[in-house]
């Protein structure tokens, strides 16, 4: 009896654990999906690498928001819009964060079809410690010894490349700082990503057809006088926009935030491997050292978090620092 009772009793856990392992696997790997194909896009803009940054910009805003918009339309109708700007000042944060995330795009794509993709893949390095430095400087957080030194780690191979160089690597610094602030932004609107992604194609959709319709006018639109493959490639940036977005957004509820943190680092990873192996880019001994810097930085920082996570699992809540940064928007 008492076995049977045992039985009755681990049958249920079991089934609940199993249901949490497969949930688990699945919050995964969308999550890494995501970032492989945010790893892969310089092979996509690099398709399309006769194409004005503006014009490719332009498309992948009007075409996101078709799709992303529709597809928040079939799922909650319009009550994803009301839900999303229920507040007064979120309208106006979720405009600033529309301007910066469409800068951070043009950058990029400017970047990956103008033989920068090593540098643009530095930015992204950069990123998560550029985060930290957001939210100690404007939400008074709080750092630890390991992410101070963290931070110290990558503010020195900035500084060994700026030094090599003869200037700081400043499209590496723009989109860092660009992708920081709009993180900041949708942090402190609190809005969903997939909502809040449909709000700003909103705000950026009119501007962006606009657009479109001049440089069809004058001639110099690029849609229809393209093979067609490139002219597919134009509106499918729309959904290849949102797609990694989507699963990000599934997976990151389904594994730790500290898992989330360790996982971005495959885009720019990939987006390096890119650069140097597939499009011939240099990477010298002195980017390397600077690098190397960076990463050690990324490792501290990451170490940090897995401790921290295992702390709050086994003792409860403790204090810290900015959390690691995972994406709101690709690049």
């Amino acid at each position: 009896m008492r076995a049977l009772l045992g039985a009755a009793a681990s049958g249920p856990e079991r089934g609940k654990k199993t249901v949490m392992d497969r949930n688990f696997f699945k919050g995964f790997w969308a999550v890494f999906g995501a970032f492989v194909i945010w790893g892969l896009f310089p092979l996509y803009w690099h398709q399309l690498k006769q194409v004005p940054a503006l014009q490719i910009v332009a498309h992948r805003v009007v075409w996101c928001g078709v799709f992303v918009v529709g597809y928040l339309l079939l799922r909650d109708g319009t009550g994803w819009l009301r839900q999303a700007l229920r507040r007064p000042r979120v309208p106006l944060m979720l405009g600033a964060s529309s301007l910066l995330i469409s800068c951070n795009w043009g950058l990029y794509i400017w970047a990956v079809n103008n033989g920068h993709v090593v540098e643009s893949s530095l930015g992204y390095f950069i990123n998560p410690l550029v985060n930290v430095l957001l939210g100690v400087l404007l939400l008074h957080e709080r750092l630890n010894t390991a992410q101070r030194a963290a931070v110290a780690c990558a503010a020195l191979g900035v500084a060994w490349l700026t030094w090599q160089i003869g200037a700081p690597p400043w499209i590496a610094l723009a989109l860092a700082l660009s992708f920081g602030s709009y993180g900041l932004i949708r942090k402190i609107a609190a809005v969903e990503a997939i909502p809040g992604l449909g709000v700003e194609s909103v705000f950026l959709f009119l501007p962006a057809l606009a657009y479109l319709a001049w440089t069809h006018q004058q001639g110099t639109g690029a849609i229809g006088h393209l093979p067609l493959y490139q002219n597919a490639m134009l509106v499918a940036g729309g959904a290849m926009t949102a797609l990694p977005l989507i699963w990000f957004a599934y997976g990151a509820r389904r594994i730790s935030y500290s898992l989330v943190g360790i996982v971005q680092y495959v885009g720019p990873t990939l987006q390096l491997l890119t650069g140097v192996f597939l499009f011939g880019e240099s990477f010298s001994a002195v980017q390397a050292l600077g690098f190397g810097l960076i990463w050690a930085a990324l490792a501290i920082y990451a170490a940090d978090g897995l401790l921290r996570s295992r702390l709050r699992t086994t003792a409860g809540p403790v204090t810290s620092a900015a959390a690691p940064a995972a994406a709101e928007a690709d690049s």
